[in-house]
């Protein structure tokens, strides 16, 4: 359908997104000429706290936008331009549309300097939108125009009939991942304590580390089939709520240390298509929301799992959501930094997929300390498998986004304490651990999956019911 008028593209924005966003900058990028084409690539970003930030904030995401599009063929020959953000204490819509007035104008210096021009920027508060584009001559009204009931427009039927999903607001899709925070959180974290204890001395023992990824592994899998055969009910809540209830607290705890080893969490990554994957999905959610307290850092390996099988399963969207914060949760995951970069840059994640059921046909139950030959070749499309060694290429923030991405705001910095080495090498692009090989899809340096730290993995455990304290210093890391 065509949508002619600012009011029209107001409404299309959720759809274009596929959730509606909350303090946003978006960009969409149009093809062809003469203001009448089609709708491109998509860019999002959170509207910096800081007018100072603004345009560095305008300049990344201009960047972005037409420097992916370029990757992929298309240079835009336009661009739309939303501002979202809901009034403060005291603000009203029209305040907030005044408010980012200077950030719509430097969006549009910004995409000009690209010779991109911004034919439309709308500002779209407390229900109602404003054109910044607007000559000024009482075209518009001063207290805005009224954005109508959700779903109640030609394009939200139309878009109902071709199965396009709206899922509410960004805030909504990353509940899902965040640690809990109830009084339950607690007995998570005393359960992560204990299997930390009994655990990790194992992990770092050649004789029984192999016992404990089969152990991680059967459990998952039980854990799995339990959460395929539970009853399905309606609505994203309830479901996460009956999920926490399918899972035990000591259950848990085994299977979030377990991730932690890289070769343990690329063998739980093969359950990505078919009937394992949406149960599987589910299994990666809820261990997301048991990293509680000082063990938020271990969301990274369930978090990188969400966003892989998400991917797989053709949600690009919650895909970079549970990716973003797994980069949130430990910025040196490179694995999540991959197939974040990877799913932004529209790559087919048939090639990862490739590789794992390559390696879920050779590899052996004991398989850990293979020789690694790194002379294969890599899979097509240059995108590298997980515990590949070409994860050092990757990019080396996670701040590098191509379109349809919600990067990070430019100058929002996360504190960070540096930490000991995580068991089983939960930042493989250290000199950590060695994974299998198979297909040429794995090469790496052969080292130990128990990480080349023991001694300090161990003592971290040892100390961790004393850590309580640092709890706050590891967010799940929404976008902001």
């Amino acid at each position: 359908m065509t949508l002619r008028t600012p009011a029209e593209l107001a409404d299309a924005l959720p759809y274009l997104l596929g959730y509606r966003p909350e303090d946003s900058i978006v960009l969409v990028a149009l093809h062809d000429r003469e203001r009448r084409g089609r709708f491109g690539g998509r860019a999002r970003l959170g509207i910096p706290a800081h007018a100072e930030d603004w345009p560095s904030a305008s300049d990344q995401l201009a960047q972005g936008l037409v420097k992916g599009s370029e990757r992929r063929g298309a240079r835009p020959e336009s661009m739309v331009a939303y501002l979202c953000q809901e009034p403060g204490n005291g603000e009203s819509g029209r305040d907030v549309m005044e408010r980012l007035r200077p950030l719509a104008q430097l969006l549009r210096t910004a995409c000009g300097r690209l010779d991109v021009p911004v034919i439309e920027a709308l500002c779209i508060s407390d229900g109602r939108f404003w054109t910044y584009t607007c000559p000024g001559q009482g075209c518009c009204p001063a207290e805005g125009t009224s954005m109508g009931l959700p779903g109640t427009s030609v394009l939200a039927a139309a878009a109902t009939y071709a199965g396009l999903q709206v899922r509410g607001s960004l805030k909504d899709l990353t509940a899902r991942f965040l640690p809990w925070e109830s009084t339950a959180a607690l007995g998570q974290e005393v359960a992560l304590d204990t299997a930390s204890m009994a655990l990790v001395p194992r992990i770092l023992e050649d004789d029984s580390r192999a016992e404990v990824a089969e152990e991680a592994l059967a459990l998952a899998r039980r854990i799995k089939d339990r959460f395929a055969a539970a009853f399905p009910v309606s609505g994203t809540r309830p479901s996460d709520l009956r999920d926490d209830g399918l899972l035990e607290n000591d259950e848990a705890a085994t299977l979030i240390l377990g991730l932690q080893d890289r070769t343990t969490r690329d063998r739980a990554a093969q359950w990505m298509e078919g009937d394992e994957a949406a149960p599987a999905l589910r299994l990666w959610r809820a261990l997301a929301r048991r990293c509680v307290g000082p063990y938020r850092e271990h969301a990274a390996a369930p978090l990188t799992l969400a966003g892989w099988v998400a991917w797989s399963m053709g949600d690009e969207l919650e895909a970079r959501e549970a990716l973003a914060m797994a980069l949130g949760a430990d910025p040196d995951y490179l694995f999540a930094r991959l197939l974040h970069q990877a799913c932004n840059e529209g790559l087919d994640p048939e090639s990862v997929r490739r590789c794992l059921r390559a390696e879920r046909t050779d590899h052996g139950p004991t398989d850990t300390e293979r020789p690694i030959d790194s002379g294969r070749p890599l899979p097509e499309d240059g995108l590298t498998a997980p515990g590949s060694a070409r994860e050092s290429a990757g990019p080396k923030t996670p701040g590098s986004h191509a379109p349809d991405t919600p990067p990070s705001a430019p100058g929002a910095r996360r504190r960070r304490r540096p930490r000991p080495a995580a068991i089983g090498g939960g930042r493989p692009g250290r000199r950590g651990p060695g994974t299998s090989n198979t297909q040429g899809c794995r090469p790496g340096d052969g080292a130990s999956p128990a990480g080349d730290r023991p001694r300090r993995a161990a003592d971290r455990a040892a100390a961790r019911p004393r850590r309580r304290g640092d709890s706050e210093r590891h967010g799940a890391g929404e976008d902001t």
